[in-house]
């Protein structure tokens, strides 16, 4: 063989490589981020919007995967479901009065709930949310739903009262969804 012929197929099979690897990094893309989509559920569109780059909210969900692995989550024992969902029947009973103090009570029984669950006790609101948002996808959005309409500034006394109870039904649906038993295997998926 002539050396044109040598480098031809030199050429021929350094393509074949390129197009090989191309292939092989979209399909491991399409799988991360398949798997990502699945694990984050609503979350994965909302880090998708939010970010730069499809490429950089990929990035940040698998950081917060990472991060999440790191926990020791444990579930909550009958004893503590049950004092939480007695603490919360107070909290919405105080309401009526003081809805208000009663949303900040609120809030901060489910900060409690997700403590003794074994998330970051130092982390602030939106720290919880990306934590949380792994084992609790589809009521993460609504955790920062009512942390938002907790710390609005009143629209007079109505709308106030609004943003309050928007925020405590907000909060019910995070503390009964980290309530739940079926929940504790979340983490192991």
């Amino acid at each position: 063989m002539s050396t044109t012929e040598w480098i031809i197929i030199g050429l021929a099979i350094a393509l074949v490589a390129i197009i090989g690897m191309v292939v092989a990094a979209r399909v491991s893309s399409s799988r991360r981020r398949a798997h990502l989509q699945d694990r984050f559920g609503p979350e994965y569109d909302r880090t998708v919007e939010a970010a730069d780059s499809r490429r950089k909210a990929e990035d940040e969900l698998a950081e917060r995967e990472q991060r999440h692995a790191d926990l020791e989550l444990t579930p909550l024992s009958e004893a503590s479901r049950t004092r939480f969902l007695d603490e919360w029947q107070g909290v919405q009973h105080r309401f009526v009065d003081d809805p208000e103090s009663a949303a900040k009570q609120a809030e901060d029984l489910v900060r409690r709930v997700m403590i003794e669950r074994g998330y970051p006790a130092d982390a602030d609101r939106n720290a919880r949310a990306e934590v949380v948002s792994l084992d609790h996808p589809d009521v993460v959005q609504r955790y920062r739903h009512g942390c938002e309409a907790l710390a609005a500034e009143p629209d007079g006394d109505t709308g106030r009262t609004e943003n309050l109870r928007e925020a405590m039904v907000d909060f019910r649906a995070v503390f009964e969804s980290l309530l739940e038993p079926d929940r504790e295997l979340a983490g192991a998926r």
